[in-house]
């Protein structure tokens, strides 16, 4: 798992009132809201006695500790210690991390890491959310898989003609053979389109907007932007455009939540939703199944353990992406973190341990580069 790249926290609508914990880079954070409305993100250990945040209370523009009630802003700054008394002067080292956050398409997105703003991979833009003439659905799902094998999964383009028959011909073409690929890269990632030879679609209002019976030649493309955002383009016709965005963010180095939103310029009525987001469940859930089954189950740290062919090249460049991203120091320590779990609590490094010293949480454990 790496620090320093935007990760989605939770759904705008599932933050209200109350502050809500969730596990990321397999540690806890605690969202809430300030009296603004903005969108808070700290991590979840209180630097007194090591209590959760997340089950506290707020206050006013602060979170309070639900073990000894003290008190800390959106900053992560302390403004109260019960303890002190009413007027007392709060240490300068009572402070924990905070993180910023950004809420947009309908997700509160994280940034987990220290990097200064001009240096952060930008979130991946949903250019559509908004267009007039088009339809905009989004799902999430937590799946027992690692992150990075769903990233490879996304953006490899063999798999199609045999994990989703709505794509392809479940192995049955044996006339199929990979299809050419455009590949293009740029800072944060790697992308491709093809044409690909493809059976109409399976549902069957879906089929009827398109207005092809037939097997044909259709327009796709996919890539990833950073470590775990993921664009899918599917034209089943010129006319007919399917645009997905997935934001993943790993809960541990086995559970990964995603967030799919669904942008589409066809069957725009509120009604057709439900059709559209059950198509999706069922093409996330193959991929899901087929992914439980690999070997080993996190992406391996040296790709000559894996045979690839020419239309891997995507998935090679991913991975020379994450081999530059450990040297800069990114990856974090998980063995080191799992040996220590029982008595050692880490905070994942924040923006302002680079302005400032004094903390008393440990930083995560990182690789060294």
């Amino acid at each position: 798992m790496f620090i320093n790249f935007w990760y989605p926290a939770e759904t705008s609508d599932n933050l209200t009132d109350q502050p809500i914990r969730k596990k990321m880079l397999g540690q806890n954070f605690v969202l809430f809201r300030d009296e603004s409305g903005e969108p808070r993100c700290l991590a979840d250990v209180c630097i007194h006695r090591g209590g959760s945040l997340a089950g506290g209370k707020i206050k006013g523009n602060c979170i309070e500790c639900p073990y000894h009630g003290w008190q800390f802003d959106g900053q992560g700054i302390c403004h109260r210690i019960p303890s002190l008394g009413q007027n007392a002067k709060i240490p300068k080292r009572a402070k924990i991390d905070s993180y910023p956050t950004k809420e947009i398409y309908g997700l509160i997105f994280c940034f987990l890491g220290d990097l200064p703003e001009e240096e952060r991979c930008p979130i991946l833009e949903v250019k559509e959310y908004d267009w007039k003439g088009w339809r905009t659905t989004m799902q999430s799902f937590q799946f027992d898989i690692d992150y990075k094998r769903s990233i490879e999964n996304g953006i490899d383009g063999a798999h199609n003609e045999f994990v989703h028959p709505t794509h392809g011909f479940s192995g049955e073409n044996e006339n199929y053979k990979a299809p050419k690929i455009d590949i293009t890269s740029t800072e944060w990632g790697t992308g491709f389109f093809n044409k690909m030879f493809a059976p109409p679609l399976k549902e069957k209002k879906m089929q009827e907007a398109s207005g092809r019976k037939e097997n044909a030649i259709v327009e796709a493309g996919t890539g990833h932007h950073g470590i775990s955002m993921l664009w899918t383009y599917i034209h089943p016709t010129p006319e007919m455009l399917i645009h997905q965005y997935a934001f993943e963010t790993p809960v541990d180095e086995t559970r990964t939540n995603i967030y799919l939103i669904n942008t589409r310029n066809f069957l725009t009525d509120l009604k057709d939703d439900e059709r559209v987001m059950e198509r999706n469940q069922v093409v996330a859930f193959q991929d899901r199944d087929v992914l439980l089954g690999v070997k080993p189950l996190l992406t391996p740290n040296e790709s000559n353990n894996e045979f690839f062919v020419l239309i891997d090249q995507p998935i090679k460049l991913y991975r020379e992406l994450l081999k530059k991203w450990e040297k800069k120091g990114w990856r974090i320590d998980t063995v080191t973190v799992k040996k220590n779990k029982l008595s050692h609590a880490y905070a994942i490094p924040s923006p302002a341990r680079k302005k400032t010293k004094g903390w008393v949480t440990d930083s995560v454990p990182l690789l060294k580069s």
